[in-house]
C-alpha cells in the first residue's frame, strides 16, 4: 500500500488519539497512585502514599529514581521531568502494541494485539491457566507482559521490563480504547508495511508542537527541539535513490558491474556500456559498514537490509567460485575474520546466519532522540524476522539478534555521587580516564555524531596514561580498548549488583550509552546515508560547531555533511536528502569549495523541489558524493 497523504492522514488521527489518551491516563496516574503531579511538578513524598501496595510502592520509588536521574545536574526541572515521563510512557506503550500488531501481520507472533480479549494467542493462554489469574483484563495485561519478556531478550531497550520508559500500564478501560484504535478497520492494512512504525515515531510528535517550537525561537533551544523540529519522514523513492547510488553502487564497482542489483535497483545510474574494473578480491561484505548519523526510526537502514542480502548471497558464489582468501577482509579492518566457506557447513546455514551478521556488522545508526533508536532497532529487527519468515526458518530456530549498532546519542550522567562511589570500585587511571571521557561527552544530547570525541581521545589517553611526547601509534589505540572494556565490565557489574539503586542502574546505562558513541565515532564507514537536520544551530553548542567546522558553520546541514565525510574511507560514497539551497547561495561558498569539491566528487544529484518530506517547507535535493 502506497503512503499516500489520505492514508497518512488516517494514521495521523489513529496515532494523535493514542497518544492523547495514553498522556492522559499516565498523567492520571502519576497523580492519584503515586504522588507525581506532572502539571505543577510537585513529588509528595513517598512514606505519604499509605494507599500503595508493595508493588506499586516499588514503582513509585522507581519512579522518583528516574525522575531524579533526569534532573541530575540541572538538566531538567521537575516539571519538565515529569513530562519526559508522561511523554516516554506513553510512546513506549504504544511502540510495544503496534510492534506487536506489525509482526502478528507478517506472521511473526501468534494473534496477541489484534482483536483484543479475542485473540487467538490470549484465548490459548486463558485456557490453560484458567482462572487463576483473576478477571479477564487483568489475565490479559499479564499475558501481554509475558510477550513482552520474550521479545525482550533481542529488544531490552523496548520491551525490557525495567526499562526506564515502560514502567507504567493503562488500566483496563484505557488498554481497550487503545486497542480499538490499533485495530479500527481504515488501518488495518498499515499493520503489513514497514514503513508504518515510521510513520507512527513522525506523528508522535505534532505539526502544532513543531510551529510552537519555531515561534517560539528561530534556533532550537535543546536536544528536544532540535530532535522535534528536524524529524521529517523520508519518502520511500528517496530512500531508494540514495542508497542505491551508494551502497548499490559500491557492490557494483567492487563485481564489475557483474551483480543482480544492477537490475534489483531501479534507482541506480549505470551508464549502457559502463563496465567498471573489479576487484582482485571482493570485499568480505561483514566489513562493510553503513551509518545514519540521523536515524530516525531506520528507514534508510530498511531498505539497505535489502541490499546487504544479495550482497551477501553474491559474496558466497564469489568465495566458491575463487576459493577461500579470495573475498578481502583487511581492507575493512576484520582481518580476524575466516573465510566464508571455513565458516559455514554449507549455503543454506550461511544464509541462515545473515539476517543477525547484517545488524551486528553492517548497520549503524545514530540519534539524539532515545525514542527514535527504540524505533529504530525494532524497525530492524523487524525486517530480520522478516527475512527469517520468508525462508521458512521457524522462530525457535532463528538466531538471537544482539544488540546491533543503534546508539541513542544520550546526555552523559550528572549524579556527581554515584559518579565518585563507582570510581572508587575502580583502578585509579581507570577512573581518572573515566572522569576526562564524561567531560568529553557532555555535549553529547545536541551534537550526536557532529562531537568529534575520537580526535580528543589519543590527548585523553596519553595524559591518563604517561608517554606525553610520543606520536599517537596503534598501541594508544589497544591502551583504550583494553581500558574501556575494563570501564563497559565495571558498568555492567555495577548496574546488576544488589547495592545499585535503580538510579544507579540508569547512571550506568547512560555511561555506557557514550561509550558506544565513541566506538562509533571510531569507525571507519564504506557509506554514509542520511536526512540530517538543516537550519540555525542550537545556541548551547553553536559555538563548538562554528569552531569545529568552519567550512560549514552556517547550517546544520553542510556540517553533517562535512562529518560524515570525515567518518568514511577513500573511496566511500554519502547519499543525502537536504535544502537545494547548499548549492547556489553564497553562503555555502566555502562549503561547497572545501568540502563537495575538496574532500568529496559529486556524482549524482536529482533537484526534488518543495513538498518532498511531508509538512517541512522546504526545496529538497537529493545527492551523492564520492569520497576522495
Amino acid at each position: 500500500m502506497a503512503f499516500d497523504q489520505a492514508t497518512r492522514n488516517r494514521l495521523q488521527r489513529f496515532v494523535n488519539d493514542a497518544r492523547k489518551t495514553l498522556e492522559e491516563e499516565f498523567t492520571r496516574q502519576l497523580q492519584l497512585d503515586y504522588g507525581l503531579d506532572p502539571k505543577s511538578g510537585i513529588v509528595t513524598p513517598i512514606e505519604n502514599l499509605r494507599h500503595l501496595n508493595d508493588e506499586q510502592r516499588e514503582t513509585a520509588r522507581i519512579l522518583r529514581d528516574t525522575l531524579d536521574h533526569y534532573c541530575a545536574g540541572g538538566n531538567a526541572t521537575a516539571l519538565e521531568g515529569l513530562d519526559r515521563i508522561v511523554r516516554e510512557q506513553a510512546f513506549t506503550v504504544l511502540n510495544r502494541l503496534a510492534a506487536l500488531r506489525m509482526a502478528e501481520a507478517r506472521g511473526l507472533l501468534i494473534e496477541s494485539v489484534g482483536n483484543g480479549y479475542q485473540a487467538k494467542g490470549f484465548q490459548l493462554y486463558a485456557r490453560l491457566i484458567g482462572t487463576g489469574l483473576g478477571e479477564t483484563g487483568e489475565a490479559y495485561a499479564v499475558y501481554l507482559q509475558s510477550v513482552f519478556d520474550e521479545l525482550a531478550l533481542d529488544l531490552p531497550g523496548l520491551f525490557g521490563r525495567f526499562a526506564p520508559q515502560g514502567r507504567l500500564f493503562p488500566r483496563e478501560p484505557v488498554l481497550l480504547q487503545i486497542l480499538n484504535l490499533i485495530n479500527h478497520g481504515e488501518i488495518e492494512p498499515l499493520w503489513a508495511e514497514d514503513e508504518t512504525i515510521g510513520w507512527i515515531y513522525q506523528y508522535f510528535n505534532s505539526k502544532e508542537e513543531r510551529k510552537a517550537m519555531r515561534d517560539a525561537s528561530q534556533a532550537p533551544r535543546n536536544s528536544r527541539e532540535l530532535a522535534v523540529r528536524n524529524q521529517f519522514f523520508t519518502p520511500r523513492y528517496v530512500v531508494e535513490f540514495l542508497v542505491d547510488n551508494t551502497l548499490g553502487r559500491l557492490w557494483f564497482n567492487w563485481t564489475g558491474g557483474h551483480t543482480a542489483l544492477r537490475d534489483r535497483c531501479q534507482y541506480l545510474l549505470v551508464k549502457p556500456d559502463e563496465k567498471p574494473e573489479p576487484l582482485k578480491r571482493l570485499r568480505d561484505p561483514r566489513t562493510i559498514k553503513l551509518l545514519d548519523p540521523a536515524c530516525g526510526s531506520m528507514h534508510f537502514g530498511l531498505y539497505a537490509f535489502d541490499l546487504f542480502l544479495e550482497i551477501y548471497r553474491e559474496a558466497w558464489e564469489w568465495e566458491k567460485a575463487n576459493g577461500p582468501g579470495s573475498l578481502d577482509n583487511e581492507t575493512g579492518g576484520s582481518s580476524d575474520l575466516k573465510p566464508l566457506l571455513q565458516t559455514y557447513a554449507d549455503q543454506a546455514a550461511y544464509m541462515h546466519d545473515v539476517p543477525r551478521l547484517i545488524i551486528e556488522r553492517n548497520i549503524y545508526g545514530v540519534d539524539i532522540d532515545s525514542r527514535a533508536a527504540q524505533i529504530a532497532s525494532l524497525a530492524l529487527w523487524l525486517r530480520a524476522q522478516r527475512a527469517w519468515h520468508e525462508d521458512g526458518v521457524k522462530a525457535k530456530d532463528r538466531p538471537q539478534i544482539g544488540s546491533g549498532h543503534v546508539v541513542a546519542a544520550v546526555a552523559p550522567p550528572a549524579e556527581v555521587e554515584l559518579r565518585k562511589r563507582f570510581m572508587n570500585e575502580l583502578d585509579p587511571l581507570d577512573a581518572e580516564l573515566f572522569e576526562k571521557t564524561l567531560f568529553l561527552l557532555k555535549g553529547l544530547p545536541e551534537l550526536g555524531v557532529l562531537l568529534q570525541v575520537e580526535k580528543e581521545l589519543p590527548a585523553l589517553i596519553r595524559k591518563v596514561f604517561g608517554d606525553h611526547g610520543r606520536l599517537f601509534k596503534a598501541e594508544d589505540t589497544a591502551q583504550w580498548q583494553k581500558a574501556e572494556t575494563r570501564l563497559r565490565e565495571a558498568l555492567t557489574d555495577y548496574a546488576r549488583a544488589a547495592r545499585s539503586t535503580y538510579q544507579g542502574r540508569l547512571f550506568a546505562h547512560d555511561a555506557l550509552q557514550g561509550l558506544r558513541m565513541i566506538d562509533h565515532c571510531r569507525e571507519v564507514f564504506d557509506v554514509v546515508v542520511m536526512n540530517p537536520p538543516f537550519g540555525a544551530l542550537a545556541a548551547n553548542t553553536k559555538d563548538e560547531l562554528i569552531k569545529s567546522y568552519p567550512a560549514s558553520k552556517n547550517d546544520l546541514l553542510a556540517i553533517f555533511v562535512e562529518r560524515s565525510l570525515e567518518l568514511m574511507r577513500k573511496g566511500g560514497r554519502l547519499g543525502a536528502i537536504t535544502s537545494r539551497t547548499c548549492f547556489f547561495l553564497k553562503s555555502f561558498k566555502l562549503w561547497r569549495e572545501d568540502v563537495v569539491l575538496g574532500l568529496a566528487k559529486p556524482e549524482v544529484l536529482v533537484d526534488l523541489g518543495l513538498g518532498v518530506m511531508d509538512d517541512a517547507l522546504v526545496e529538497a535535493a537529493a545527492y551523492a558524493l564520492e569520497k576522495t
